[in-house]
């Protein structure tokens, strides 16, 4: 059996003991084993400081955007290598696998763009030179540093190059060296992705380490110069929080947990117009890309009451056609969820979501899957419910199931209302409005807005243009309010200015100007 070892203090490590099984979710098979036993997380630290964190604060922005492309490239070049691991490891499509690796690959791309127009090593400004004196000839600006800390990456399990991609691209580019924790039940392709990167020799010693398994002691140790960007949910997000050296130290901490997005129809939209069904596409693909498993998913679905029955009719068609099974199957639209405990919290949460909603489509059971073995994977069909008390159905705006599942929910077709029912889920990643009615759209941003991190608008405009609103661009913010967990992560270099410190710098107008060299962020 294979064991994945973590790559720390500059060699790989290889485990004994408590070891955690990687499991086929089509078929059950054992693929690997994983654990951090006997790392020393104080030695993982130490290393990114002394060594990493030097040796990148010593390149100059555009070299590390040059960094960024190299390991976008060397990642693209060992993409079908990846594509078989997520297969194995992650139940993914050919679609499902490509859009976490190609997504990563794109995203490294993007940041590596970001560091054109910096000279050398100029310092990073924050707006313009202000006078400060009568004279204007004393002034201050701000300016964005590095930080001399150490950005501690913990992944979820449903993004395994993406998650590690988005993060990464936005912390090297800010000069910091990371540690990156993913989630151990799909570690096979993350811990090939690092692999293939530090082989390829494109990162300087010490500028990415990789632990397999628990984070052990790890945020135990963190100080003032230190980030913690975390994805997961937002109990464990919760629980993070409450770590003694996170409050003591003042570590920054960043978090992307939670998200009961929704899907809304406006009442201008007609049945069968260009944009119902475009409104249906959307809502099927995010309901079975990743089998659900994203957190930009749609979970709830906002519908007029004049238009429910004829939305409701247009997904179970679409809905009860795909084929969920072992995505070796060429016929197969929609791969299992990631693990036993993904299957068992899913099913759970349809037995909570029954307390307010009924059952459309779909037995909110484990089911086989096509070219699986009988009573083996980790399937779970579609599932449609449908809640006729949209305000009372607390369990829907409460209750994340993290599968393919949904939940239609009329409302009367005002802007306010769909606001009001969208944000009873206590803070959203991403919001997916569909309408030509810009005064409506309007109404809804204006009443809604607060409660979520990204609107997404679906119109006739957008038809053929658009990627819907489960792909979290780097060009734009990723990240939420409330139960979302706060954090902001990629939109250009909001990303890259959480792993550094801003300054005001006061002094000569003269001298200002020749520090910072006048060079101004990338748009």
């Amino acid at each position: 059996m294979k064991t994945l070892e973590s790559y720390v203090d500059g060699r790989w490590h290889e485990p004994t003991s408590d070891f955690v099984t990687l499991i086929n979710p089509s078929t059950e098979e054992v693929l690997a084993q994983a654990s951090s036993r006997g790392v020393d997380f104080g030695a993982v630290l130490q290393y990114a400081k002394r060594r990493g964190g030097p040796a990148l604060r010593a390149m100059s922005l555009v070299e590390r955007g040059a960094m960024l492309k190299s390991m976008s490239k060397v990642l693209r070049e060992k993409r079908d290598e990846l594509l078989e691991l997520s297969r194995l490891n992650n139940g993914t499509t050919p679609s499902d696998g490509s859009f976490d690796i190609d997504g990563g690959g794109a995203t490294l791309a993007y940041y590596a763009s970001l560091a054109r127009g910096f000279e050398g090593g100029a310092l990073m400004t924050d707006g313009a030179a202000v006078p400060l004196s009568r004279s204007g000839e004393f002034g201050g600006r701000h300016i964005w540093v590095s930080r001399r800390g150490v950005a501690v990456h913990i992944n979820a399990f449903n993004f395994p190059v993406w998650g590690f991609a988005e993060k990464a691209a936005a912390a090297l580019l800010a000069g910091m060296p990371v540690v990156t924790k993913p989630a151990t039940s799909t570690a096979l392709v993350a811990q090939r992705c690092v692999e293939i990167v530090l082989e390829a020799g494109v990162l300087p010693d010490g500028a990415l380490q990789l632990i397999c398994g628990s984070t052990g002691d790890l945020l135990d140790r963190l100080g003032p110069q230190d980030v913690v960007a975390f994805t997961g949910s937002a109990a464990t997000a919760a629980r993070l929080r409450r770590g003694e050296r996170l409050i003591t130290a003042n570590s920054r901490f960043n978090v992307e947990a939670d998200s009961l997005n929704a899907a809304v129809l406006a009442p201008d939209v007609k049945t069968g117009s260009p944009v119902f069904e475009l409104f249906v596409d959307d809502v099927v693909r995010e309901m079975t890309q990743k089998a659900g498993q994203k957190c930009t998913a749609v979970r709830r679905l906002l519908i007029p009451g004049s238009l429910l029955t004829d939305v409701r009719d247009a997904l179970e068609g679409r809905l009860g056609s795909i084929v969920t099974g072992n995505p070796a199957e060429v016929a197969v639209d929609m791969g299992p969820l990631a693990s036993s405990q993904q299957l068992e919290d899913a099913v759970a949460g349809i037995v909570e979501l029954q307390q307010d909603a009924r059952l459309i489509l779909g037995s909110g059971k484990r089911v086989d899957g096509v070219g699986s073995p009988a009573g083996k994977g980790f399937f779970l069909e579609p599932t449609l419910l449908e809640a006729p008390d949209s305000r009372g159905a607390t369990a829907v705006h409460d209750r994340e199931v993290f599968g393919p599942v949904a939940t239609l929910l009329p409302y009367d077709g005002a802007a306010a209302a769909a606001a009001d029912l969208m944000s009873m889920a206590g803070g959203t990643l991403v919001t997916s409005v569909y309408s030509d009615d810009e005064e409506w759209i309007g109404a809804f941003v204006e009443c809604g807005a607060s409660d979520t991190g990204r609107i997404y608008i679906g119109s006739e405009a957008t038809i053929g243009e658009g990627l819907g609103s489960g792909a979290a661009l780097p060009q734009s913010l990723h990240g939420g309010p409330g139960r979302a967990g706060g954090g902001e992560e990629l939109g250009g270099m909001v990303g890259v200015q959480l792993y550094m410190q801003r300054l005001a710098i006061q002094g000569g107008q003269g001298m200002l100007g020749r520090l910072t060299g006048e060079s101004q962020p990338a748009e």
